[in-house]
């Protein structure tokens, strides 16, 4: 452990307030953009409800043994994720800072996509969204990531709201935004889910997103559902690691770690029901990414009563989801300032925020002037970004995270760390070989169609 560490250890660390707090934080950074427009897609896509019963399956035997293991981590080292690693084993300190990477490069990517959604709901409050036609809609969002002024100038505003959140710190920052955004998050998802299946001809929507279509069922279907629980969770950045590490010594950590992914399998189906249902009844065809958020989605709010309502909602919405994912990335490169070179809080944030904000323009171009130039095959700057942390950088931070935990700390060891305090877990052994056997196998399993996806996209 470095000189740094331990003086900082010394010191009396930021915790969160309640138990609550952390647990909306934590579901808060799984909750992100992926939830809202590729969870839907991908079920309708993959056998309907039978997508769902896999992912379920997977939720269980893949999702909580890694966020319990995560979490345990964090709450024995009290450390960021580089030290959580470091403090137990010093050769594994890298993991962590694999994290650190990951987290540093998503955020530079995905402040992209967070300040479009900022220019859209400036839009949909003064009403410039409200437009029936799909291909004006278009219109609209191509040549707003076209201009490079527009484009950076959000992408810059969505990262300075993510800075003012971290720089408070965890009680009075990231957990008091999250109080607030979680609960609002919950309430208009919900209330654009009724409005959706309300609607005249909602039905077949309805049928689309849940019904079971077995016969869609392979492997590819299977790999689908296991990808999308483990990069819907976003265990391998060191989030929940870096979460965990501001717990209280005696929190219980048994009901946080299930209720994590359950929230954010919440928002993921009731996102199904705010979107297809809807796009169904008008008459529009389900596309996936940007498409079915920036273009059909507003040509579908227009097309319905009180549309302009729901569509303010609907982005405040994806703006809160967005924000409560961007201050946990950026959280897990603060606290490996904070806590392993001593830098002060303030002065870490806005330095990472700096060169973020840089390394991430040309992401942001990439999407528009630049969106010809490719560095890597035929990546560009924002695809490259995104391959290189969603199928790499993740993945095998989740698989070295699931060996390091189960095989290098030890399962009993972190064992004894779930039942300080006299909290009795039941089902340890059976999260023990989960942890060891069934875990880092299928994580692997990812990381070679991860690879294998990369390949394909450069070539």
């Amino acid at each position: 452990m470095s000189l740094v560490t331990a003086k900082n250890k010394e010191k009396k660390r930021d915790q969160w307030g309640s138990k609550i707090g952390f647990v909306l934080a934590a579901a808060g950074s799984a909750v992100g953009l992926g939830n809202l427009w590729k969870f839907p897609y991908s079920v309708g896509n993959n056998g309907g409800g039978a997508f769902v019963m896999i992912y379920m399956i997977f939720l269980i035997l893949i999702g909580l043994p890694l966020m319990l293991a995560a979490i345990t981590l964090g709450r024995k080292t009290q450390l960021s994720a580089v030290g959580a690693y470091g403090s137990i084993k010093k050769k594994w300190s890298f993991v962590g800072g694999l994290g650190v990477i990951c987290g540093f490069f998503i955020l530079a990517f995905y402040s992209t996509v967070g300040g479009w959604v900022i220019y859209y709901c400036l839009k949909a409050f003064t009403g410039g969204l409200a437009i029936k036609d799909p291909e004006v809609l278009g219109g609209i969002f191509g040549g707003f990531i076209s201009s490079p002024v527009s484009s950076i100038m959000y992408q810059g505003i969505f990262l300075i709201l993510t800075l003012l959140i971290v720089i408070r710190g965890i009680s009075s920052g990231i957990e008091k935004a999250s109080k607030i955004m979680m609960p609002a998050l919950f309430v208009m998802i919900m209330l654009i889910a009724i409005r959706s299946v309300t609607l005249p001809g909602a039905s077949e929507g309805i049928a689309f997103f849940l019904l079971p279509d077995f016969s869609k069922i392979n492997m590819d279907v299977i790999m689908n559902a296991l990808g999308q629980v483990f990069f819907s969770l976003s265990i391998g950045m060191g989030v929940m690691v870096t979460y965990g590490s501001y717990l209280d010594k005696d929190a219980n950590l048994l009901g946080p770690a299930a209720s994590i992914p359950v929230l954010d399998t919440m928002v993921a189906i009731l996102a199904g029901f705010a979107t297809l249902p809807a796009v169904f009844a008008i008459g529009f065809k389900a596309s996936s990414g940007p498409g079915l958020m920036f273009v059909t989605l507003p040509a579908v709010f227009a097309s319905m009563p009180f549309g302009k309502l729901f569509c303010i909602l609907f982005f405040v919405l994806v703006l809160f989801a967005a924000l409560t994912s961007s201050i946990s990335m950026l959280e897990v490169c603060v606290s490996y300032f904070v806590d392993e070179k001593g830098v002060n809080r303030t002065k870490a944030a806005v330095m990472i925020i700096m060169v973020m904000y840089i390394v991430g323009i040309p992401a942001c171009l990439s999407m528009g002037p630049w969106q010809d130039l490719h560095i890597l095959g035929n990546l560009n700057f924002f695809d490259f970004y995104d391959k290189l942390t969603s199928n790499i950088l993740l993945t095998s931070g989740g698989l070295l995270l699931s060996i390091f935990v189960g095989w290098v700390w030890g399962a009993d060891h972190a064992i004894e760390e779930i039942e300080k305090m006299g909290v009795k877990f039941t089902l340890a052994p059976l999260w023990k070989f989960l942890i060891k056997y069934i875990v880092p196998p299928a994580v692997f399993i990812i990381l070679i169609n991860s690879f294998k996806s990369v390949i394909e996209a450069m070539f």
